[in-house]
């Protein structure tokens, strides 16, 4: 079996960790059915082929593809070019990838559509998504419920839909919540492998970053352990089900 290449963005040890450990859960996966790269500490070796893995797995981080180059963290602008490099290579060949959160605003940026903070921003928590007729027939989303609440939390968002790409997932506050280029080639703008637990720790982590006010952490913290958001994590342990 090849292994599963998980990209991560998160410069925070703790958040990184934790994210990783959500996606071996969620998505079924043991360590060594995939291989690991922190983006932050690490660069993509020269040699490295997506083709040769299973498929490509893209986590969440407080970077911005829209951010201003001239005021961009230099570790954030490189860990997005490293992953830019990917796509040509995933797009043109439609080898299995999936973008978690940031990884929209990624395969979005590449295929030339708007991806900015002009509207459909979410704060943190928890929203209800809807398939389209394209979502309900999508073998990663096929038998799941028309709608199911999802955990978001971003500042930016695609602004229309990239071309190439299949609308699969909506809610109200962010028309484009999951888009699939090609046959294989899936991005969320949720948190697909995020429960009540995870989304603590990244809150807890995440309140100096500007995406709520700090004061309203405890708040946001209640709401996440009442959320049902059982359903996402279905479309990641499918994903890897489909493509391992």
């Amino acid at each position: 079996m090849k292994k599963f290449l998980i990209l991560q963005l998160r410069p925070e040890t703790e958040a990184a960790d934790d994210e990783f450990a959500a996606f071996l859960a969620k998505g079924g996966l043991s360590p060594d059915q995939t291989h690991r790269i922190r983006l932050d500490q690490e660069t993509l070796p020269d040699t490295l082929d997506p083709a040769d893995y299973a498929g490509v797995i893209v986590g969440g981080g407080p970077g911005c593809v829209s951010d201003d180059p001239a005021t961009k963290d230099p570790t954030e602008a490189r860990i997005e070019a490293q992953i830019l490099s990917l796509m040509p290579a995933i797009t043109d060949q439609d080898l299995p990838f999936m973008g978690c959160c940031y990884g929209i605003g990624i395969l979005g940026h590449h295929l030339g559509a708007e991806v900015s903070k002009r509207q459909y921003g979410e704060p943190v928590g928890a929203v209800t998504c809807t398939t389209t007729e394209a979502g309900d027939k999508d073998p990663l989303l096929q038998d799941l419920p028309k709608t199911f609440d999802a955990f978001v939390g971003h500042k930016e968002a695609v602004q229309n839909l990239p071309d190439g790409c299949t609308h699969l997932l909506a809610s109200d506050s962010c028309p484009f919540q999951m888009i699939r280029y090609g046959d294989n080639v899936y991005a969320t703008q949720f948190h697909p492998e995020a429960d009540a637990a995870g989304f603590e720790t990244r809150i807890n982590i995440y309140k100096h970053r500007g995406y709520f006010p700090p004061e309203d952490a405890e708040a946001l913290i209640a709401m996440c352990r009442t959320s049902d958001v059982r359903w996402p994590e279905q479309i990641l342990r499918r994903f890897v089900e489909r493509y391992g």
